[in-house]
This record gives structure tokens, sequence and C-alpha cells, in this order.
């Protein structure tokens, strides 16, 4: 008996020195942010023995993992420690997280990274190197699969700054995140890397359990259902008058999307990067759905680009888009050569689009603006358009609404305030699509 108590005890002192060792005064360790992320009780560590082969006191070698709850639904994590080695990467550190994402992709988890790391660990040299390659190799295959979150809560340099771009959603934290290939103090916060960006880390930590319980576990489940108590049939009068008169002041989009969203909530994306575009989740009778609007009718290869990324996760997820579209032209400050690209690019995403597929014309829709957003003829399953819509080839040549309804561009004109009740009633009937697409091993556009 007495033995085993003293092994008990070696147990405990040992975890209890890995735990503790590492805290900074006023700031949250690499652990507690992860119970701070997860629901209360629910954190199961793994790998908490490991440390690299080529340095002592490198506790967990910089980084904590294994899984967790998150509003009861399971995911995996991971939260780098800057206090062992600037949390660099080394050969174990790489191989916990690859493990992570092993049982991941075996039980359709989310995988959340916490993200403090000065790069690459010198000492491991090409060891090193090694390790992100088979980061990176994880994170593509997993993606499109499993949803993949990254929080950068301090530095993020050299190649773990192309985490970011292998995510599908990037925090950061104002004044605190540096995302850096080799120069920290060009770092940007608010770049098309980021997707949100949060005033400190307890917001951060917020708004990612948000986000996680709107979206999708894996691409064979559905978003959560959640019986919101909003009413599906409700009218809101003031849709009927919220387009200007005058042609040059832009739509309060978001206005408009907050008014479809069940109780007005909307998790907006991107927010401070390309305003012309606004994009997000929300949710319409319970169900999520992604949501794109031009909010303003001139379009940039930012907000294409912006766009882009968004479209793709939707679909891989079987998430439904809705546009709300007021498009009329470019922006003539653009590159053409971006625009060409960018347009091409979303053109083919949203022609690919296998997800349910909505449109409602607000105001304008001339040209190839109007046809790249989501419009009938490169797949849109339902078009509306509000009453005082104009549809054409381009702004002098009005062809008309109800000629492009009659020639069925349009399938319905609809009363604004009754579009929520559309929306949820084409969602409920696209509920259920399917729709096969022909073999190849990939397409040849890339986002």
């Amino acid at each position: 008996m007495g033995e085993n108590l003293e092994k008990l005890n070696e147990l405990f002192n040992r975890k209890s020195i890995i735990k503790t060792s590492n805290k900074e005064e006023f700031k949250l360790t690499a652990r507690e942010r992860i119970l701070k992320l997860l629901d209360d009780n629910s954190f199961v560590e793994n790998g908490i023995f490991v440390k690299s082969r080529f340095k002592e006191n490198t506790y967990c070698d910089g980084v904590v993992t294994g899984y967790g709850n998150i509003f009861g639904r399971l995911v995996f994590v991971y939260s780098q420690d800057n206090t062992v080695l600037n949390g660099s990467v080394g050969e174990m550190h790489a191989k916990k997280i690859c493990e992570i994402y092993d049982k991941a992709l075996k039980m359709g988890a989310p995988v959340i990274g916490l993200i403090n790391s000065c790069g690459a660990r010198e000492c491991e040299g090409l060891d090193a190197l090694s390790a992100y390659g088979d980061i990176f190799k994880a994170m593509t295959s997993a993606s499109g699969i499993i949803p993949q979150i990254t929080a950068v809560m301090g530095d993020c340099g050299g190649s773990s700054s192309i985490i970011t771009g292998l995510s599908d959603f990037t925090f950061t934290v104002c004044d605190k995140s540096k995302i850096y290939m080799y120069n920290s103090e060009n770092s940007k916060t608010d770049s098309n890397l980021v997707h949100f960006v949060c005033k400190d880390e307890e917001s951060c930590i917020s708004e990612m359990r948000k986000l996680i319980d709107i979206i999708p576990s894996n691409n064979m489940e559905d978003a959560p259902f959640f019986g919101t108590g909003d009413d599906i049939s409700r009218v809101d009068e003031f849709l009927n008058t919220i387009v200007p008169e005058n042609n040059e002041d832009t739509v309060d989009m978001e206005k408009i999307i907050k008014t479809v969203a069940d109780n007005g909530e909307f998790i907006e994306v991107q927010k401070h990067f390309s305003d012309d575009i606004k994009e997000g989740f929300i949710r319409i009778n319970g169900y999520t759905a992604g949501v794109i609007a031009n909010n303003n009718y001139d379009i940039t290869y930012h907000g294409n680009d912006k766009v882009l990324k968004f479209v793709s996760f939707c679909d891989a997820f079987n998430i439904p888009i809705i546009t709300f579209t007021d498009a009329a032209g470019y922006n003539e400050k653009s590159s053409q050569t971006a625009i060409i690209k960018s347009t091409a690019k979303l053109i083919a995403l949203f022609a690919n689009a296998t997800c349910p597929k909505i449109n409602i014309i607000v105001r304008k829709a001339f040209g190839n603006p109007y046809l790249v957003m989501n419009s009938k003829h490169i797949g849109a399953d339902i078009v509306f358009a509000w009453p005082n819509t104009n549809v054409s080839f381009d702004e002098s040549n009005d062809e008309g609404l109800y000629t492009a309804a009659e020639k069925g561009y349009i399938d319905d004109i609809i009363e604004p305030a009754y579009t929520r009740k559309y929306i949820a009633d084409v969602l409920e009937m696209l509920s259920m699509k399917r729709e096969g697409k022909p073999s190849r091993k990939h397409s040849a556009f890339t986002i």
C-alpha cells in the first residue's frame, strides 16, 4: 500500500509541476485558455508528459492538446505555450497536434488551435521543417471534412503563419496578435487572413464558442438546429421602404440581414476587411445559413476574394447560401486583371456549389456583377426579386424586371416585408437537396 501511495504522489507531483511551471503574472496560460474555451470540467488532456528529445525542461513540448465539449459538442483543441522555447514547433510538438487531427477526423469533430508561436524550432533544423510539413498535411487532409478554427493569442510567426491560411476561420486579439512570415513589424490583424478581430482574449474565446455553436461538426452532419422562438411568419413592413429612392445611396444590408435572421442575430465574418461585401452566419427558423450581401453596388476584387473562401466553406459543409444582390458595376480603381481572376473563381465556385442557393435581388442587377452574384444562370436554386429591382444587361438598357421573370430568370417578385417567410419556406423545400457532379479529381480553379 505504501508503494502504491508513493507512485500516486509522484504522479500528482509531476502533473502539478507541469501545470504550474509556465504561469506568467497577469496572463492566461495555454492550459487556462483551453479551460475557458471548453465547457466546465470537459477537458481531457493528451500527451501531458511529452518532452522534446533535444531540450530539457520543455514541458508538454510547448503545446497543450486534448479534447472536450463546447455546448455539449465534441471538439479537439491544441494551445501553444510561448514560455517553452517561444512556442516554437519541433518534432514532438507537431506530433501532438497531428495526433489530435487524426482523432478529430475519426470522430468527425472540429479542431481549434490557439496559436502563440515564433515559428520553427531552429535548434531542430530540418526536423522542425518536417514537423511543420506533417501539420500542413494533416490540415489539408482535414479541409472540407471537419471545421478548422485558429485563434492567434500572441505571435504567429514564420511557418506558423501558414496555419492561419490553411484554417477555415482565424480569430485575432486587438493589440496582441501578430501574424507574419518574416517581419513582425509589418503584421496586420485586419487582413484577408483574419475573419474575426476581438478586443481581448475573453471576447475572442466567447466568439469562438458562438461560431462552433452555429456550424456543423463535419461534412456529413447538419448544423445544430435550435428553436429560437422567433415567428417564422413575421412581417417587417419597414423593408418595403428600406431601399433609398436615390440610387446613389447604399442599401443598409446589415439591417436587412438582421431583420431576416432569427432574433436579429448575425455572426459577421471578416467585418474589418472589404466593407463592400457583408458575409456571415444567421439562423432562419432554427436552421443555419450563410449570407452574402453587396454592401456597395460597385464590386471590387477584394470583395470577390472575401466571398471565395466563405462560399467554399458553406458548400463543403452543405450550409445553404443566401445572397442579397445589389450589383451594378465594378470599382474602376480596382485592377482589371485582379477583377477578372477573382470573378472567374467566384463564378466557378457558385456554379460548382451543390449546397442550397437562394438569391434575393434587392435593387440593381446589371451585367457581369449580376451574373456572378449567385444568379439563376450559374446555378441558384431559387431567385426572388423585390418590386423596385432593375434587372438588365446594363444600366442604359432597362429590359424590365417582369421581362426577366417571364424568361424564368426570376422565380417570383415578392413584397419585401415577407422576405423572411419566403426564405424559410424555400430552405425547408431545399433541405433534402441532392445534386451530383461529373466524376473528376478536382476542379482546376483554386481559391
